[in-house]
């Protein structure tokens, strides 16, 4: 926050002249919510909450605290489940199920519910990205192959600088067996037909297999240019090479014999635009900036222009699409990913609002209140969503209490914004250990709000290192993916929403390929996801998204569905089975290993979050891999070197010593890095790292970690960019 913020006192509350300006002359103008009804309503029942929210993470903080008493009178001691288990039940960190039940959420979009696909994760922050990501419903194949490490580099193939023809027909090549795969047709194939089709009397003159594929056409200038087919819920729209087609300017399609120009796939159906992870919003300023992009893309009006190839781009929001039946009616398209809010968890608070005792607002709180206004902008037009649902994802919700208390915070919002009861949807991140036991008893308490679960496999092992902190070392991060507890908490969380109705009707979600420039390898691993019962997972760009559709097309997640629900559903006994080494037979270079992979990641992250205000980027790990990164890579990291400290596989002096040569290694990378070319300049830690802000943060990650709030990285990476801001 800006020494020169200035505050506005309202009611009970000193608020922010930016945030104040945003909601009034901004935000509320055309929602026939009068500032007068927003403010009185505000301030009446975050006063109420905020009592209830610091109540819940004391609550928090006081099971900790048992678990960590019981872990050391345990030291040594092969823990018995049985005596756990009525331990965790003693103080209530581990809740009895309930009887068996369906969901009732209702008005649901059917991208939710009835179409399988991926799903982005963008920051709120970045109108630019925002943009691309809603408007990546709709992806080129073509490109995507073009551009990715799919298609392989020999025999001639670069990619180069200019369009490569030999590149060119690897790519036409991939897309036809793609068709045969998924659009096949009667007795022959798409790499043989030589003509553009046509249609007569609404059939088409090449046969299908399945006929009931073809559902669309678009014509230009009397001609057929585009051919509209369904797979599994899903769209193809391939595109011809017609003499007057003002749509295309793909090279391929000039050496194609049948004249496709592209291939677009329906490809991100749903986008969760975040306040939280991925950004780094510290005060009214940065919460204004996410804000106001969030209600831009409700009103319909985003724009972006920047530089590319020496001209100046205009980004918008793609219209939807318009095509003809095969007997020729009209219908549309939605052009756009459905677009979801990823609010912040109950932890955080904001000094954008002060209540009435002088303390922070819980940003929470704030959040809803302010994204919900945006989205009534949305119910006129419906450009978003078709049922005028309001979709919201909460992360970090510990358990059924936590839970209940958000359904609190939406009915509060509801009645002040004049909503209809349970308008607000909510996604539950299954992401922190006393969730994924209860997770049944979470879903009931949302039963007729839930529209999504998604795990969180970071997030989840941050928070399965600190809770069970005091037990001994944790295995290699590396070996947390093949641990017991890793593979009932996947199947968990699938087992619980089949249980409960999801299938058909809401989202089961699986989390982030984070290596967007391995396409190849996510297009070899990914389809775990959809096989596993799935029916949207993450990806971290357009391209990604579009490949990652081609699994949703070679999979039907919902007979999958079928299947699992006649499997046993995980145990809580393996849920429950801590990831520590018993042998601790780690020779040196295996810890300075495990202990530079660590410290580099969190050095590359901290350093753009802190100096650059940037809350998720690509930053290269040790290998030079791109990874994405956010707050729960980080949370991970910093976690396990937290832990090794705590029971000396380590020194301080040794990571401190390895913290500083990673920082210089990250220094390099940074100078190397064109992505960043945007933001403030790099400023390097090694030289001066006693003044370094950055540097100084990551390190508190690390020798404070143990005692930060659940292990999150939040509360530290606040304080030290506030502290930058204000330099």
């Amino acid at each position: 926050m800006s020494k020169k913020e200035k505050f506005v006192k309202i009611l009970d509350l000193s608020i922010s002249q930016v945030l104040l300006s945003f909601i009034n002359k901004e935000l509320l103008p055309g929602t026939k919510i009068s500032k007068d009804r927003f403010w009185k309503g505000f301030n009446k029942s975050v006063h109420e909450l905020a009592k209830k929210n610091k109540e819940l993470i004391d609550i928090r903080e006081k099971i900790q605290k048992s678990i960590d008493s019981y872990h050391l009178e345990k030291k040594r001691k092969k823990i018995n489940l049985n005596d756990y288990k009525n331990f965790l039940k003693k103080i209530n960190y581990l809740k009895k199920n309930g009887p068996n039940f369906k969901i009732k959420t209702k008005n649901v979009d059917k991208e939710i519910s009835s179409i399988c696909g991926p799903q982005l994760v963008c920051p709120v922050s970045n109108a630019r990205f925002l943009l691309n990501a809603a408007n990546a419903r709709w992806v080129s194949l073509y490109d995507s192959l073009y551009g990715a490490n799919i298609i392989s580099e020999t025999k001639g193939a670069l990619k180069g600088k200019t369009y490569n023809p030999i590149r060119g027909g690897k790519v036409i090549d991939y897309a036809r067996e793609l068709l045969d795969k998924y659009i096949p047709l009667k007795n022959q194939s798409w790499k043989n037909i030589k003509k553009i089709p046509h249609i007569k009397k609404g059939e088409l003159s090449i046969k299908l297999k399945n006929s009931k594929q073809f559902v669309g056409f678009r014509k230009q200038k009397g001609k057929i240019f585009s051919l509209l087919f369904v797979n599994n819920n899903l769209h193809l729209d391939i595109l011809f090479d017609q003499k007057g087609n003002l749509e295309v300017n793909n090279p391929d399609g000039n050496q194609d014999p049948l004249k496709i120009h592209d291939i677009f796939l329906e490809s991100a159906i749903s986008t969760i635009c975040d306040h939280e992870d991925s950004v780094a919003a510290v005060d009214a300023e940065d919460k204004v900036l996410g804000y106001r992009n969030w209600l831009h893309l409700m009103k319909g009006n985003l724009t972006s222009k920047f530089r590319k190839k020496n001209k100046t781009v205009l980004r918008k929001l793609n219209l939807d699409r318009e095509y003809l039946s095969p007997k020729g009616k009209k219908f549309k398209l939605h052009g756009r990913s459905l677009l979801l809010n990823r609010n912040v968890g109950h932890l955080m608070t904001n000094p954008a609002i002060l209540l009435k005792d002088g303390s922070e607002c819980p940003e929470g709180i704030l959040d809803a209140f302010v994204t919900s206004a945006a989205c009534l902008h949305d119910f006129k037009r419906k450009l978003n969503s078709r049922t005028n649902s309001i979709y919201i994802v909460k992360p970090k919700m510990h358990g059924p209490d936590e839970c209940a208390f958000t359904n609190r915070i939406f009915e509060k919002v509801e009645n002040v914004l004049k909503l209809k009861k349970n308008q607000i949807l909510c996604g539950i991140m299954d992401e922190e250990r006393r969730t994924t036991i209860n997770l049944k008893e979470c879903v009931r308490v949302l039963k007729k709000r839930v529209f999504f679960i998604n795990t969180g496999f970071l997030d989840r092992t941050g928070d399965e290192i600190h809770t069970s902190m005091e037990i001994g070392p944790m295995i290699k991060k590396g070996d947390m993916k093949s641990s017991k507890w890793i593979k009932a908490y996947e199947n968990n969380n699938v087992d619980v929403g089949l249980a409960c109705g999801f299938s058909g009707n809401a989202q089961i979600g699986k989390g982030m390929w984070a290596m967007p420039d391995l396409l190849k390898e996510m297009m070899q691993q990914k389809i775990s996801h959809p096989m596993s019962g799935a029916n949207c997972a993450w990806v971290p760009s357009p391209t990604a998204a579009a490949i990652h559709a081609l699994h949703y097309h070679a999979v039907n997640v919902f007979s999958i569905h079928q299947k699992l629900k006649k499997r046993k559903p995980a145990k809580l006994d393996d849920l429950l089975r801590i990831p520590v080494e018993t042998k601790k037979n780690w020779s040196k270079d295996e810890i300075e290993k495990e202990l530079r992979n660590n410290a580099q990641g969190i050095l590359g992250y901290v350093v753009r979050w802190v100096d650059q205000s940037v809350g998720c980027s690509k930053v290269p790990d040790i290998n030079g891999i791109g990874l994405m990164e956010d707050r729960a890579t980080c949370r991970i990291s910093s976690q396990h070197i937290a832990n090794w400290l705590h029971h000396g596989i380590c020194s301080k002096k040794q990571v401190l010593e390895t913290m500083k040569k990673m920082a210089r290694v990250v220094d390099y990378q940074n100078l190397k890095d064109r992505s960043m070319k945007d933001q403030d300049p790099y400023q390097p830690m090694a030289g001066s790292f006693e003044k370094s802000i950055a540097f100084k943060a990551a390190c508190d990650l690390i020798f404070h970690g143990k005692y930060q709030p659940s292990g999150y990285t939040e509360p530290l990476l606040h304080f030290n960019r506030l502290i930058k801001k204000s330099i």
